[in-house]
């Protein structure tokens, strides 16, 4: 037996029940019975030829338009990883071949791990492509589920078994859908016909498949704008130290009218530190178990707030123009070189500001802290 939605083959996993046999491995996506037609899918059934008009604000750099061109040119017979930086322009990258997918009358979707980022894409989709429905599909928006173009989070394309014939995986490496294989099946069995991984920082496992000649990869180390990749400074001490560091780093801050993106590693740390800045500044805190994350958000973006503690909820697929970063016990376990390098990458990623300033502040040398910074120079150089 094997489960057609999340790929389960082992059959510790499978159960008979009153109306037939189902996969308990991903259950908590509805029970499927194995024999039960795909309702969903036949929704998303391949609709005729169309033309969807593609909008950009700024033309594609020669750089993003080579990556671009064999993106359309590999799609068609093999998956492909674009291994691009922070700020590259990925999302516009994707775009024509969207478009070529689409004008045959193919389907298409983005798929990415966090909610939040659901909804931005989705805006951005919708001015790109101004008479296509673009359809958001993510916790709150759930009502409607279909449309010329999907953009939904991972654990919403159990909704949509053989449903794609291109499914771009945006950020592929994050949390939860790194390393949860029911996500992984259900997003194979989603798409009939290739796949595309876009991310700054390609896990072992897309690595792997590149070596293995499984996976074609497209590489970019450029932004846009053309300037260099800001790279943290990095400040060592004890606990007490750090603090007072962050203290002064925002008081900089203010005097120079920017603001500021605070990590922290648990939410605890997150509204403890929130508390004790709210007597001198605006600020936010944002994590996981925040009840009014879109608000929090848009006050942010507006600048109603100056600084925002965030645990790494916000370290993928957020853009904040002008905001420096800092981050504190960088140190810590729960950060990894890639979310360093995601946190940094939040930095100077517009026209209007293309630089700005990191700051990892730790409480000892961090291995994960230090190959953050050589990936960004390496990057730099070979940009």
């Amino acid at each position: 037996m094997r489960c057609p939605r999340c790929g389960n083959e082992d059959p510790s996993w499978f159960w008979q029940g009153s109306r037939g046999w189902y996969c308990r491995r991903c259950i908590q996506f509805s029970r499927q019975l194995l024999e039960e037609e795909q309702t969903e899918s036949n929704l998303m059934a391949q609709r005729d030829e169309c033309d969807p008009e593609l909008r950009l604000d700024y033309p594609l750099t020669p750089a993003q338009k080579r990556v671009s061109d064999q993106l359309c040119e590999k799609i068609q017979t093999q998956d492909v990883l674009i291994y691009a930086v922070c700020g590259s322009g990925k999302t516009e990258i994707v775009m024509d071949c969207l478009r070529q997918t689409l004008k045959k009358g193919q389907r298409a979707a983005v798929a990415i791990a966090r909610r939040q980022v659901v909804l931005e894409l989705a805006q951005r989709f919708s001015a790109a492509f101004p008479h296509l429905v673009v359809t958001p599909v993510c916790q709150g928006y759930t009502a409607k589920t279909d449309g010329d173009l999907i953009v939904c989070t991972t654990h919403q394309l159990y909704r949509y078994i053989g449903a794609f014939d291109v499914l771009v995986l945006d950020e592929p490496d994050a949390f939860p859908f790194k390393g949860d294989p029911v996500l992984h099946g259900i997003a194979a069995a989603s798409c009939r016909g290739h796949t595309v991984y876009t991310t700054a920082t390609p896990d072992a496992h897309l690595q792997r498949r590149v070596r293995e000649n499984t996976l074609t990869m497209l590489t970019l180390f450029s932004r846009p704008h053309g300037h260099p990749l800001p790279v943290p400074k990095i400040r060592v001490g004890p606990r007490w130290l750090l603090w007072l560091w962050l203290a002064a780093w925002l008081r900089k801050k203010e005097k120079e009218g920017k603001q500021a993106l605070i990590f922290v590693p648990t939410t605890a740390m997150s509204r403890r530190l929130a508390r004790v800045f709210s007597v001198c500044y605006r600020v936010a805190d944002i994590s996981s178990r925040s009840v009014d994350k879109d608000e929090i958000i848009h006050r942010f973006r507006s600048g109603q707030t100056q600084f925002c503690f965030a645990t790494t909820i916000l370290e993928r697929g957020i853009t904040i123009e002008g905001i420096d970063v800092a981050v504190l016990e960088a140190d810590h376990s729960v950060f990894d070189e890639a979310s360093l390098v995601q946190m940094a990458g939040r930095i100077g990623r517009s026209f209007r500001c293309p630089d700005g300033e990191g700051l990892f502040l730790c409480r000892r040398r961090s291995a994960a802290a230090e190959n953050c910074i050589r990936s960004l120079r390496q990057a730099n150089a070979a940009g």
